[in-house]
């Protein structure tokens, strides 16, 4: 009989680098840990299913196998029982329990929504088995889960949800795709002399899946190989060096750089009004600097305040500019 177990898996936010990372370049985001998903199961008389009461679906292991979380679920199985040495083979729908899914972070608004949902249901599958997951091993589960709901991911969200700590994260370009990813875990000195930088999150309420806009900068990418290529360099220059303003603690010169990430995010063709009036209004409020985060043509930007009383400052004048939700 199976065992009750809950896991969980936060949020991200994109630093810089989005979409550049897709095609071999560098990215670096951070993980939000006070938004979580949370997968809940438990001994059930019934074979395996999938209960998401925030969006009122039911997914079961019998008529819904092709779903991608009743296959997550079933690949997370195989890994733990594996792991165990316990008996191979058995279908999903044989493990008698009910998994239950919540979540604080919103869909659809470039938070890493699905990428920890599926690294939370891929944990707590393997707890119910008897195995703990390795950091690595629920990113890979949840990388495969990605590409279904994504088409081509950058494997980013996955692996700073997984592991839970700012990344530099990096894929090998091989031919027309990327390869292996190169993780790097970002010190940052968190002195008093040297803090974390003061970011503000707002939400233009748009919800526009990742996947139009990562198969639209393909399409682009597909039909002007040069042109892109030379964004996606620029973009690189400019997360390489934000790194550095992260590490000595530079927070007008990371501004300036995300001021610049967004230009070149722009010239991509994945901002839009909505962001970029956000990301204008936080600039006149004295933001250091302001971008997109995440695949754009809605959800969030983030702007850098020169503290904390400036961040709610900034909140102020974001809700004042349209923005839906601030944090």
């Amino acid at each position: 009989m199976p065992r009750s177990v809950e896991r969980s898996a936060c949020a991200k936010i994109i630093l810089c680098g989005e979409h550049a990372v897709v095609y071999g370049r560098p990215a670096i985001a951070f993980p939000l840990s006070h938004l979580r998903a949370r997968a809940r199961i438990e001994p059930s008389d019934r074979s395996f299913r999938v209960i998401a009461p925030d969006i009122d679906r039911i997914y079961t292991a019998e008529g819904d196998t092709g779903h991608s979380l009743i296959r997550l679920a079933a690949a997370a199985l195989d890994v733990a029982r594996a792991a165990t040495r316990q008996q191979a083979g058995l279908p999903l729908a044989a493990l008698r329990a009910e998994l239950t899914l919540t979540s604080d972070i919103p869909s659809a608004a470039h938070l890493g929504s699905s990428a920890a949902v599926s690294v939370a249901v891929a944990r707590a599958v393997a707890a119910c088995a008897g195995y703990e997951l390795t950091p690595a091993e629920a990113s890979a589960l949840a990388f495969e889960a990605e590409k279904l709901h994504h088409g081509t991911p950058s494997g980013i969200d996955n692996t700073v949800v997984a592991w839970e700590q700012p990344v530099w994260f990096a894929r090998a370009w091989q031919g027309d795709e990327a390869g292996a990813p190169e993780i790097e875990p970002i010190a940052i000195d968190r002195s008093d002399a040297v803090r974390l930088p003061d970011l503000v999150i707002a939400d233009t309420g748009l919800s526009t899946p990742t996947r139009i806009a990562v198969s639209d900068v393909r399409r682009g990418w597909q039909s002007d190989r040069a042109a892109y290529e030379r964004l996606f360099d620029q973009i690189a220059e400019v997360v390489s060096a934000s790194r550095q303003a992260l590490i000595a603690g530079d927070w007008p010169r990371l501004g300036r750089l995300m001021d610049d990430n967004h230009a070149l995010l722009s010239e991509l063709g994945v901002s839009c009004a909505e962001l970029d009036a956000l990301c204008e209004a936080a600039r006149k409020a004295g933001a250091l600097g302001a971008k997109l985060s995440g695949g754009g043509r809605g959800g969030n930007m983030i702007a850098l305040a020169r503290d904390a009383q400036h961040a709610a400052l900034l909140r102020e004048h974001l809700l004042a500019a349209g923005a839906k939700r601030v944090m």
